[in-house]
């Protein structure tokens, strides 16, 4: 995995690409911060015209000043819901196009101990993000220029302010200092545990039969019960940071605000500050009181987006297949294969999996690979269909290298059959085209080779039937033939196989192994299969052993 940024390098590299919707925001926050000042210095030179007695006109424009200034801060604040709208819109969809780019693309060597779906609940966190934003982008910054034009408003009225607005900075440092980075540890504890149990339930619902057979057990109940007191008391440790803040906050609060009223209260019987002075700062104490509470509760918020970020992080550090390869030369027939003192281990393995592992495999030819449980059957599948990369040796494909290849043109040349593929939510042509351009009348001669045409014809909507994801509601014969399908569709020239005919009737089984091990079709064919037959129609059998 990549180093990893931190939670606030994140932020700012999320953000980067709306740089000129934030200045935009800003730019609104300090017009309104001015604006808005509209209101105790129109509210002080209304209590003089008061005071002296008189209903003039000026006191009139003074009366449509102050209310001229709200509605134009209320239509700058219009104006930056409307940007913060627009990033979160697209911010989800960039969200969503980053995961469904990068989930198939992964590397394989990354997810050697993840459990992939799980990731996917991290998808959920865009929707933290998009909720925090705007607390972030538009109060956050609305109240620290409302406390800054505030201070400075106050300062002008008495330099004594300056010493009282010195130790409000003071304050939010220190609370920012010492429970900031304490809060984003126990927010991140707190998530972890939260997905710990979405996978949990995501796992008693996939395996609902295994429990639903020994009702009496309470496994499920107890690890749910485990996971549902550590995130309890993680939530408690976040509360207690959460609510140390506002404790510290309300007495923040009382001090500031008997100082402003005390200090307003001697400047007027010291006759420094007329009334109508000392109404408008107490308007702007409270303005300023109400700012810094928006401040201490944004943080809460902060805590979730940067969590939110932290999480999602996670996956997009993930390493990605690194594909730099160019090659793309014609093919006429099927792939010629060779294997060079090819070694494999996985990550955090002990012993390699294949060890100095030599063999050739000629353009066309049909072989079959067997071995017992363990000798790396699998693992060579997935390195000759580049899944994988050696840990050392070579891979060769018609003379080259197979990182010189370019990995899209390689891959539309092989098909692959693997225990862990499977069929997903979508039409049958979607499941076996997978958006690849074929003829419908291949469609169909392929199903008529695999035996797979009744099945089609009796289907509702033929091939734009919908399937289950996993094909939950089909009989497992018919899942496989699908894959079949899926695997040749395109013509390619090599096809990798693992037990792909596993569930299907023994009759059916021999027509399809007739088709595909034809000399006539010019593929190369690699299958893992224990089925005899495979053996009688291929060129030759190559063993695997123990190391």
């Amino acid at each position: 995995m990549q180093n990893k940024p931190n939670p606030l390098r994140r932020f700012r590299r999320m953000m980067k690409p709306y740089k000129r919707d934030i200045n935009r925001i800003y730019f609104y926050a300090v017009l309104i911060g001015l604006v808005n000042l509209s209101l105790p210095l129109g509210i002080q030179a209304i209590i003089n015209f008061i005071q002296m007695g008189e209903a003039s006109s000026s006191w009139l424009i003074l009366v449509g000043f102050v209310l001229l200034g709200i509605a134009a801060a209320g239509v700058l604040q219009i104006r930056q819901l409307r940007i913060v709208e627009n990033i979160q819109q697209d911010l989800f969809v960039r969200s969503s196009f980053e995961f469904a780019y990068r989930f198939p693309r992964i590397r394989l060597s990354a997810l050697d101990k993840i459990h992939n779906p799980e990731l996917a609940n991290r998808f959920f966190d865009t929707l933290t993000l998009q909720k925090g934003l705007p607390k972030i982008l538009i109060d956050l910054s609305l109240a620290a220029f409302q406390i800054f034009y505030g201070l400075i408003l106050l300062a002008i009225y008495s330099p004594y302010f300056i010493i009282l607005g010195l130790v409000l900075f003071f304050l939010l440092w220190l609370i920012l200092r010492f429970t900031g980075p304490v809060g984003l540890s126990t927010s991140l504890t707190e998530s972890k545990y939260k997905y710990n149990m979405a996978h949990w339930l995501e796992e008693i619902a996939r395996t609902g039969k295994t429990f639903k057979q020994v009702k009496a057990a309470s496994l499920h109940l107890n690890r749910t019960d485990e996971i549902a007191c550590g995130y309890l008391d993680a939530r408690e440790s976040h509360f207690k940071i959460l609510l140390n803040k506002f404790r510290f906050f309300v007495g923040f609060k009382i001090i500031l605000a008997a100082g402003l009223l005390l200090l307003g209260s001697y400047l007027v019987f010291e006759g420094t500050m007329n009334i109508g002075q000392f109404v408008a700062s107490e308007i702007i104490i409270i303005l300023i009181i109400n700012s810094v509470e928006k401040l201490i509760r944004t943080l809460d918020t902060a805590y979730d987006v940067l969590t939110g970020l932290e999480k999602i992080g996670y996956v997009t550090d993930l390493e990605l297949d690194q594909h730099e390869g160019k090659f793309k030369p014609e093919l006429n027939g099927g792939l010629n294969i060779e294997a060079k003192d090819l070694e494999f281990k996985y990550p955090d393995s002990k012993a390699p999996v294949l060890k100095n592992l030599n063999l050739e495999i000629t353009a066309g030819e049909k072989s079959v690979l067997k071995g017992d449980s363990g000798t790396g059957k699998s693992t060579l599948l997935h390195l000759l269909g580049g899944l994988h990369k050696p840990t050392s040796g070579r891979i060769i494909i018609n003379g080259f290298d197979i990182s010189a290849w370019d990995w899209d043109y390689f891959s539309r040349n092989i098909g692959m059959i693997l225990p862990t593929n499977q069929l997903f939510d979508g039409t049958i042509s979607e499941n076996i085209c997978l958006g690849r351009d074929i003829d419908p009348n291949q469609l169909w001669e392929i199903a008529d080779a695999l035996n797979l045409s009744d099945f089609i014809r009796q289907a509702e909507k033929g091939f734009d039937t919908e399937i289950d994801p996993g094909g939950r509601r089909l009989p497992r014969g018919i899942i496989q033939k699908l894959m079949l399908a899926r695997a040749i569709v395109g013509n390619p020239r090599l096809l990798l196989m693992e037990d792909p005919l596993q569930f299907i009737e023994d009759k059916e089984k021999k027509d399809i192994i007739d088709f595909i091990m034809s000399p006539d079709k010019g593929w190369t064919v690699f299958v893992i299969a224990d089925n005899p037959y495979w053996t009688e129609k291929s060129d030759h059998v190559l063993s695997l052993n123990y190391i």
